[in-house]
């Protein structure tokens, strides 16, 4: 089975590059390959190029250009959020970070490190479905609080967070918002003025991998988790990756102009592969918030069945699915996400996320559909 016959349902995962990205990037893989950081013709021509980026990942989200700080990825921006105010916080006398227990583990590892340092770290629980109990939110965010973490929609479940509320809940304390909106840019539209400091990630809407942002509103204060050449304003040293930023660039563009007709398209689509899956399969439960979930998200679990072997029979018959986070894939346990929404781990055992594109066609849903359904069959025989 080749990748291109395969069914390709894990796009919460990565995305394929678009072509948008690949034809801005292949100049900077080729002739303009000087080092941004130069004086020269060469690094002013790829000065340029990462200007050009920083522009259109800006407009993308409604940031300025000089709140762009470019990083490796998304896991690098949530680090550099969470940790960066956090020790800048600390010179202020504010020790204690808040985070929901379903954040990315970008999110929570960090500040559990952080913990380990002498912060306190209060993790906040949600409902069945997902959503941030706001109550329990403003309960824990006091005047000792430097960061509060909630991400704009959940990689797993895709339930989409309230974080206009919660930003004005941490604001009220004088702490820090920051929101990791990695799963959110492809398909909702993003307004980084509500945030302190906003995440994003390249390769989950069509530009290449190894490349993120982090936003960061004027004024916020960030300690730099690494020294060296002084770029990005001192708040990330580092050679530029120029092709990665320029291709990051042209995929922020074009998923701003067209993310809402994808949604639009996808939104059907997925719709359409619940209601087949559950016509056709017993004791099934779909997961996330009814209907403030992402368009492209389905995720459920299957009574009776283990994911992991599930998995592997669609892989076999070219449908890629995951049970979950591409970061956690091969843990043991049963999805820490699923645990604060209250489901027994016999169940959360029986996963599936199936995560659609913008290029997701009818026949491919309809094809997917029809080998969920009998590897089902098969893994409860």
């Amino acid at each position: 089975m080749s990748v291109r016959s395969t069914v390709y349902l894990d796009n919460a995962a990565t995305t394929p590059l678009s072509e948008a990205a690949r034809a801005a990037m292949l100049p900077y893989l080729n002739d303009r390959f000087g080092n941004a950081s130069s004086a020269h013709a060469p690094g002013r021509e790829a000065r340029k190029g990462i200007d050009e980026a920083r522009e259109q990942v800006a407009a993308a989200v409604g940031a300025r250009p000089d709140e762009v700080v470019f990083t490796s990825g998304g896991t690098e921006a949530d680090n550099l959020a969470i940790k960066g105010t956090s020790w800048h916080g600390h010179e202020q006398g504010r020790d204690e970070i808040v985070v929901t227990a379903i954040e990315h583990h970008a999110v929570l590892d960090p500040a559990r490190w952080l913990a380990r340092q002498g912060f306190r770290v209060r993790e906040i629980g949600v409902d069945r479905h997902g959503v941030v109990r706001l109550d329990a939110l403003e309960a824990a965010v006091n005047d000792r609080t430097a960061v509060v973490s909630v991400m704009w929609a959940n990689n797993e479940v895709g339930t989409i967070q309230p974080v206009a509320d919660c930003a004005r809940i941490a604001h009220a304390a004088g702490a820090v918002f920051h929101t990791d909106a990695v799963q959110a840019v492809p398909w909702l539209t993003v307004d980084a003025s509500i945030a302190d400091l906003l995440t994003i990630a390249a390769h989950k809407h069509g530009g290449p991998k190894g490349v993120g942002a982090l936003i960061v509103k004027r004024g916020v204060k960030v300690q730099p988790l690494m020294h060296g050449g002084g770029q990005e304003r001192e708040v990330r040293s580092g050679t530029y990756n120029v092709a990665g930023i320029v291709g990051f660039g042209a995929a922020a563009q074009e998923t701003a102009a067209h993310h809402e007709r994808w949604s639009a398209i996808v939104g059907p689509l997925r719709n359409r592969l619940e209601e087949r899956l559950i016509a056709s399969i017993t004791r099934i439960r779909v997961n996330g918030h009814p209907t403030e979930r992402l368009p492209n998200n389905l995720h459920v679990c299957i009574e009776g069945i283990d994911g992991e072997p599930l998995i592997l029979l669609l892989d076999a018959e070219g449908v890629a699915a995951s049970q979950g986070s591409a970061c956690s894939s091969g843990a043991a346990e049963p999805s820490y996400v699923l645990a604060a929404l209250g489901i027994p781990s016999e169940l959360a055992r029986g996963t599936l996320r199936l995560t659609l594109g913008r290029n997701t066609t009818e026949a491919e849903v309809d094809r997917a559909a029809d080998v969920i359904v009998d590897a089902v069959v098969r893994l409860r025989r």
